[in-house]
C-alpha cells in the first residue's frame, strides 16, 4: 500500500471521529486562544516551566563541578539523575497548570489543519480522498 493511500486512509478515519468532526466545524483560529489575558493559574504554570529549565541542566552542571572539585564522582552519579528527575516533575506540574488551558485548542487546530492539508478539504466539507 503506497504512503499516499495510508495517509488518506488515516485522515479519513480521523475526520470520521467526533473530535475530528468538531475540529473541522470549529472556525476559530489559533490566535483566538491568545486574545484573553492569562489567568494566575497559567502564570504559575509558566513560572514552573521556567524554573524547571533552571534546575535542569544547570543544576546537573553545578553538581558536575562540585564532584570534580571534591573528587567524589558519586555526587554527580546520584545527584544528577535526581535533580534532572525533579526538573521533569516541576515541568509536568507547570504544563498541567498552564497547558490545560492551551492544549485542547491547539490539538483541535492541529487536527483541523492536518485534515485540511493531507485530506485535501476545507473546513466546509468532508475530506477528499485521492
Amino acid at each position: 500500500m503506497p504512503l499516499r493511500e495510508i495517509k488518506a486512509s488515516l485522515v479519513a478515519r480521523l475526520a470520521r471521529t467526533r473530535f475530528g468532526r468538531e475540529a473541522m466545524a470549529e472556525t476559530a483560529s489559533l490566535s483566538s486562544v491568545f486574545v484573553t489575558k492569562p489567568t494566575p493559574r497559567v502564570w504559575i504554570g509558566l513560572g514552573l516551566i521556567a524554573v524547571s529549565y533552571i534546575i535542569g541542566w544547570p543544576a546537573v552542571g553545578i553538581l558536575a563541578l562540585i564532584a570534580l572539585h571534591t573528587g567524589e564522582p558519586m555526587i554527580l552519579a546520584l545527584g544528577g539523575p535526581l535533580v534532572y528527575g525533579l526538573s521533569h516533575l516541576v515541568f509536568i506540574a507547570g504544563f498541567s497548570l498552564a497547558g490545560s488551558h492551551y492544549a485542547p485548542s491547539f490539538l483541535r487546530w492541529a487536527t483541523r489543519k492536518t485534515i485540511e492539508k493531507i485530506g485535501g478539504c476545507s473546513s466546509d466539507g468532508p475530506p477528499i480522498l485521492r
